[in-house]
């Protein structure tokens, strides 16, 4: 019964309209899960490769995301592991330095009836400032790097992470902490949860 309605729900996300007059490429909702699902990755929203393939991180920024996280092409896309649900499920555009911002439609939208059909969730990894805003609620003077190493705690279920994407090298050659001491926890964490 509770798989069905989580499978009417990705139906339902995935014929989404509600800010197509907003998207340049036209609506594509990315997202994935399963009543199995152990860990959730909220990112931002799928850029032009991911809309193109359909298929979520599938990118460089993906790439390095299994590799902070220690797993495989096929755990990451198995749903019985990982759940997907970035704050824009489609391309929100371009903007001056890059993708425009998330829509903000849908996370109110759609999040709260998806997590409510993801029971087996225990690791909520918050990629980049949109989710980490949402969800851990800063202060907005509060930088990302701040928040980062700061941490959530080893037992809290949310993992905070700066974004993945090349873009962020400069960031990460600046916070060697974040490679040194994040990622293995974060590898430790992952690891225990897929068994």
């Amino acid at each position: 019964m509770a798989q069905g309605a989580l499978q009417q729900l990705l139906q339902q996300i995935a014929a989404c309209e509600i800010c197509a007059q907003h998207l340049p490429l036209g609506p594509r909702p990315i997202v994935r899960a399963s009543r199995d699902s152990r860990v959730m990755v909220i990112g931002q929203a799928p850029g032009t490769a991911v809309h193109a393939s359909g298929v979520p991180w599938d990118d460089p920024s993906g790439r390095r995301l299994r590799d902070w996280l220690g797993v495989s092409d096929e755990e990451f896309y198995d749903v019985r592991h990982f759940a997907v649900v970035p704050m824009g499920f489609c391309f929100p555009g371009k903007g001056k330095g890059g993708d425009m911002p998330p829509r903000p439609e849908c996370a109110p939208e759609w999040h709260p009836p998806l997590l409510e059909l993801l029971p087996k969730i225990e690791l909520t990894l918050l990629i980049g400032r949109y989710a980490l805003e949402r969800y851990l609620q800063p202060p907005k003077s509060k930088t990302v790097t701040e928040i980062v190493r700061e941490g959530t705690g080893p037992r809290s279920p949310f993992v905070a992470l700066p974004h993945p994407s090349p873009r962020n090298n400069r960031w990460l050659r600046n916070n060697p902490w974040f490679e040194e001491t994040v990622v293995p926890r974060l590898r430790r964490r992952t690891r225990k949860l897929l068994g």
